[in-house]
């Protein structure tokens, strides 16, 4: 599908600066838009995050100069609020899927490959596509317009949410949900409204995931999960998350919303992350630690909050080490007060006294 820019104007009431016969074939954040998509800037004086994106145009709360971050083509599209005006053009690309209740089986317009197995008390929705040699067992929901590779095997009761985009030779185990709303809300009127929910999630070639893991739809991208990634039992991840290639995320991990990880990093059991961190390539961070930092490439970090191994192996020493300071402490407070004592009793004696000692 593709729409011409004075077409995406006009839906939501912008003022175009650009070529209003330019086509657009879709709309991504920044960093994922290609060069014939459309993407936002929500502030302004965040211009800076537009650098290195490759979008035709941008949709704005005002008119920015482009050219000063790589994008000297692009055009802009001016509206009064830029978050509702990007939902509404992403759900003219990708419209959301009505929440209505399913048969079990396959949808007519479903294209399953001749050689791939379905379980009979599987739901497979509209538009859905399953490649080659992959199995479906029992109990599956695959939502509309979900791409399923070649190779898979999507286990017991696994439930990919609508758009849901799975390469080849992907393994989910039991239980797991891909593709739920992320945890967004905003305030209005003492009360939580939801905010956009209008993303999906892409899993990449070779991951594995393992049984319980619930990996959120992006606010208007991909939560992506990177080739050859391997994620243990129980793990959360948040909307909008960029997860690289070949990490291992050990069960239990938490990872907020906007987090990025770079290639072969490592979490260990229980790790949590905030939201918005940066880890580097080959990070590990050690079991239950919490990141509340970005962390460097080639680097071990441990404890809550999270620092460098070495730090925190210093701080460790010197935590166990506090019970034998504490005596040593209480027997100097001990012998301050007698010498206290002592010093008080010199000083209130008579002059004959002092005199005599």
């Amino acid at each position: 599908m593709a729409m011409q820019l004075g077409e995406l104007a006009s839906l939501v009431d912008g003022r175009l600066i650009g070529i209003a016969t330019n086509l657009c074939t879709g709309a991504n954040p920044p960093a994922e838009a290609i060069e014939t998509e459309i993407t936002m800037l929500d502030d302004p004086s965040r211009i800076d995050s537009l650098h290195g994106s490759r979008a035709t145009a941008v949709v704005t709360g005002s008119e920015v100069d482009l050219a000063s971050i790589g994008l000297p083509n692009a055009s802009q599209i001016i509206v009064p609020d830029p978050h509702h005006a990007f939902g509404n053009i992403v759900s003219s690309f990708r419209p959301p899927v009505n929440a209505s209740v399913p048969l079990i089986g396959i949808d007519p317009t479903a294209i399953i490959h001749e050689t791939a197995e379905v379980h009979g008390s599987a739901t497979i929705g509209m538009g859905v596509t399953i490649g080659a040699r992959s199995r479906i067992m029992p109990g599956v929901v695959i939502s509309p317009f979900s791409r399923i590779g070649e190779d898979c095997i999507l286990h017991a009761n696994v439930t990919l949410y609508e758009y849901s985009d799975i390469s080849d030779r992907v393994i989910i185990h039991a239980g797991t949900v891909i593709g739920a709303n992320g945890f967004g809300y905003r305030q209005k009127a003492g009360r939580h409204i939801p905010t956009a929910q209008l993303g999906y999630v892409a899993i990449e070639s070779d991951v594995e995931i393992g049984a319980g893991v619930t990996i959120d739809r992006g606010t208007y991208g991909a939560t992506r999960i990177g080739e050859g990634t391997k994620i243990d039992n129980q793990v959360m991840i948040a909307h909008n998350c960029q997860i690289g290639k070949h990490n291992l995320l050990c069960s239990q991990v938490g990872i907020a919303g906007s987090c990025t990880t770079g290639d072969y990093v490592i979490l260990a059991g229980q790790v949590g992350l905030k939201d918005h961190v940066k880890l580097g390539n080959r990070t590990i961070i050690g079991a239950q630690a919490g990141v509340m930092d970005d962390c460097a490439d080639d680097e071990v970090y441990l404890g809550s909050p999270a620092t460098r191994q070495r730090d925190q192996m210093q701080i460790i020493a010197v935590q166990r080490r506090l019970p034998e300071m504490r005596r040593k402490l209480k027997k100097l407070q001990r012998e301050f007060h007698r010498l206290a004592e002592a010093s008080t009793t010199v000083n209130q004696a008579s002059p004959e006294d002092k005199r005599a000692a």
